[in-house]
């Protein structure tokens, strides 16, 4: 089976991290900087093309590459929020819907798969950093389109065990409003590696 190539959209920390993770998996990776072209280049020779753009800008940028996600898995790992003083989430910028969402009524050609997005980054990669078992969340409407994503988890350290699928692209809206945790978690902690999962 050929490893479908995949994009990485943003080279921060998020961005960073999935794309050499990914790399160290086997994967063809590109990742696209903030250079004029260098996205809509990236996504267009792309399979898979993963959103680590920050969220409060992702809606813009990628409706800019709708040609180039057409038919596409676009993997949405980013939170939509507006920063407090701290630089810390302070609320959401779709309240009563999600990043994802709006992503995917305005691609309704892109498949869109949210998930990764209730941890620290560290974890998204390293799931297994843990002294319990993390969870990672999938929303979205196609059902090919998680399978692939999810085993693209599995290539990251993922359990299958620790991989949930939630059902359609609405209950990204949940796991995105899991983001409000995040600045007390850090107040009260610092910002040691940490995912939210469901005890069973």
């Amino acid at each position: 089976m050929t490893t479908p190539t995949i994009a990485v959209l943003g080279n921060g920390r998020v961005g960073g991290n999935l794309a050499a993770a990914l790399t160290r998996a086997g994967h063809e990776v590109s990742v696209a900087g903030r250079a004029p072209g260098a996205a809509a280049d990236a996504a267009r020779t792309a399979r898979i093309i993963i959103n680590a753009t920050p969220g409060a800008g992702s809606l813009d940028r990628l409706v800019a590459l709708r040609e180039e996600l057409r038919g596409k898995i676009l993997v949405d790992v980013s939170n939509a929020t507006l920063d407090g003083p701290d630089g810390l989430p302070a609320d959401l910028i779709y309240p009563g819907s999600s990043l994802a969402e709006q992503l995917q009524d305005a691609l309704p050609e892109t498949r869109v798969v949210k998930t990764l997005n209730t941890m620290l980054f560290p974890v998204m990669t390293a799931p297994d950093m843990l002294t319990q078992a993390p969870e990672a969340f999938l929303s979205g409407e196609d059902p090919q389109a998680k399978q692939t994503v999810r085993e693209l988890l599995v290539s990251l350290g993922w359990r299958m065990e620790w991989i949930t699928d939630l059902g359609g692209i609405q209950t990204a809206r949940a796991t995105e409003a899991a983001i409000l945790f995040v600045p007390h978690v850090i107040r009260s902690s610092g910002f040691t590696p940490f995912a939210i999962s469901i005890a069973r």
